[in-house]
């Protein structure tokens, strides 16, 4: 993992980037700069083991379908000025790579909001795009589906097969090349192993 050259080619595709040896520093860091918004946040472990939407429900209105389930949340975290996403995949050539099942975390990271963080820890950082979309398939989506007690044939090699089941979590991928216009997109990479 060449996390300089990531770092480099993800500024080059004009996304900003923030970098942190400690998962504390890089809270701090996105809490101080969200104030008085409304703040939406997509299912996430890396989020969620930075404590943010405690943090950054003492001075937002946070909506989370993490924390209170229900279509409501999920309409009112995609109209907010602020979304949080982690990525399933970064590639050093400085693409995000999300995979999701029902669609508000990949919409929310590319279109309605004043500025969107991207919170990835460096586990998530791939050679290239081949090996990004490997990850997102075969590491974050199979895990992802282990933990919600899926029935998917992933469960059983560990492998994606592009499969048919009901079950399925994968469903539609996005891939940001760059920033959506009109929509600050920051990526904030925080050292060490941050969800899957």
């Amino acid at each position: 993992m060449n996390l300089e050259k990531t770092i480099r080619n993800l500024e080059g595709r004009g996304f900003r980037v923030s970098h942190f040896e400690k998962a504390e520093d890089a809270a701090a860091h996105i809490c101080g700069q969200v104030s008085g918004r409304t703040v939406g946040i997509g299912g996430s472990k890396t989020i969620e083991a930075l404590g943010l939407f405690e943090k950054l429900s003492e001075n937002n209105t946070v909506y989370w379908h993490w924390k209170t389930p229900g279509r409501d949340t999920l309409n009112a975290a995609a109209l907010t000025d602020v979304y949080l996403s982690s990525a399933n995949a970064v590639s050093e050539d400085g693409k995000i790579v999300n995979i999701d099942g029902t669609g508000n975390r990949i919409a929310a990271t590319v279109f309605g909001h004043e500025k969107v963080f991207i919170v990835a820890g460096t586990n998530k950082i791939e050679p290239d795009f081949d090996a990004a979309l490997k990850r997102a398939r075969n590491v974050a989506a199979v895990k992802n589906c282990a933990r919600f007690g899926k029935k998917t044939p992933c469960q059983t090699d560990g492998q994606c097969h592009d499969c048919r089941s009901a079950e399925r979590i994968c469903k539609a991928l996005t891939v940001l090349w760059a920033p959506m216009n009109g929509m600050e997109t920051e990526v904030v990479l925080i050292d060490g192993e941050f969800g899957f």
